[in-house]
């Protein structure tokens, strides 16, 4: 079982890490600070360069600590808190990924709380400090502040879509 779980965390947690990389520089495929600040902007957020930076750094540091099974409900919880600003995005295309869906996201906030539930195995830094097992409790929390936090952010940093005007025409 803790082979499993070291595959998935390092799976999970690598890919994680990857796209927070791709949203802050022009590595694996990223476009850089611009690109990542030009990619919410599209999507509607505010922010900047500071929320490329908070997304990415979000994401790498979170799925950094899944990878190497260190304080796992807390990375669970920013794993699961950046993949619920990212669902939120693609929502509305509904879910498959072939159609920029949100498939990809929920299997990763999915997989977080999974990793928060049965912990992080005995091939961890978690077990060689000593930490597990974490109480069951632990995920319940990690996917509920994972998720309020994502949907915070997505409330306080997401612009309305512009209404559309209609052009007012001179007299009749």
């Amino acid at each position: 079982m803790d082979t499993g779980i070291l595959v998935l965390r390092l799976l999970v947690g690598l890919l994680v890490a990857g796209h927070g990389v791709q949203k802050v520089s022009s590595h694996l495929g990223g476009k850089g600070l611009d690109g990542g600040t030009e990619e919410f902007r599209a999507d509607g957020f505010r922010g900047g360069a500071l929320t490329a930076l908070a997304a990415g750094g979000g994401q790498i540091g979170s799925g950094l600590l899944l990878a190497v099974g260190f304080l796992t409900p807390l990375a669970a919880v920013g794993a699961v808190g950046v993949m619920t600003v990212a669902l939120t995005v693609k929502w509305r295309h509904g879910l498959w990924v072939q159609n920029d869906g949100y498939e990809y996201p929920l299997v990763l906030i999915g997989t977080a709380t999974a990793l928060a539930a049965t912990g992080p195995g005995d091939w961890s830094l978690d077990a060689v400090f000593g930490l597990t097992p974490y109480p069951l409790w632990w995920a319940a929390l990690a996917l509920a502040a994972g998720l309020g936090s994502g949907l915070l952010t997505r409330i306080v940093l997401h612009r309305p879509a512009p209404e559309a005007r209609i052009p007012v025409t001179g007299g009749q």
